[in-house]
């Protein structure tokens, strides 16, 4: 599982081809526990004791050296997958016989309040849908490339 959660930063630049759902919730799942781990450790290291507590605070208090380190931490991962997120999509959608185009329309359209709620349901039912049998027009099926027809 932890080839599958690495294999987006080993394509970070690459828009072609087709990924499959494993890769896609792998890396998912790896920005996700990333994101859960610093950010737990960002307030657990910075928060003053007296936001947890809910007394009246007057002031605004300081926050710790450790939230400073771990938000910073937070901000450069966030950076350092913004590309090979947006490539894995790109790629996954593409295993689905879509144009990579359709991810910047849900960008567009989740602006939208209600359909915005509407469009992301149905995008993340696209990810959980299994990619199309065998090539398409993206490459070959990731799940078994030696179906391709290399006579053809």
């Amino acid at each position: 599982m932890i080839e599958w959660m690495i294999l987006p930063f080993k394509r970070y630049f690459d828009f072609k081809g087709r990924s499959r759902r494993m890769e896609y919730w792998s890396f998912a799942l790896l920005n996700i526990i990333v994101y859960i781990v610093l950010g737990g450790l960002a307030v657990a290291t910075g928060a003053p004791l007296g936001a947890f507590t809910g007394a009246e605070m007057t002031e605004m208090p300081e926050l710790g050296f450790g939230f400073y380190i771990f938000a910073g931490l937070l901000g450069l991962w966030g950076l350092a997958v913004i590309i090979p997120a947006i490539a894995v999509v790109v790629r996954r959608l593409h295993d689905r016989d879509m144009s990579g185009w359709w991810y910047l329309g849900l960008i567009l359209v989740s602006w939208i309040p209600i359909v915005g709620l509407v469009a992301v349901i149905a995008f993340l039912v696209l990810m959980f849908l299994p990619g199309t049998v065998g090539p398409n027009r993206f490459g070959p099926d990731p799940k078994d490339p030696s179906s391709a027809e290399v006579f053809s």
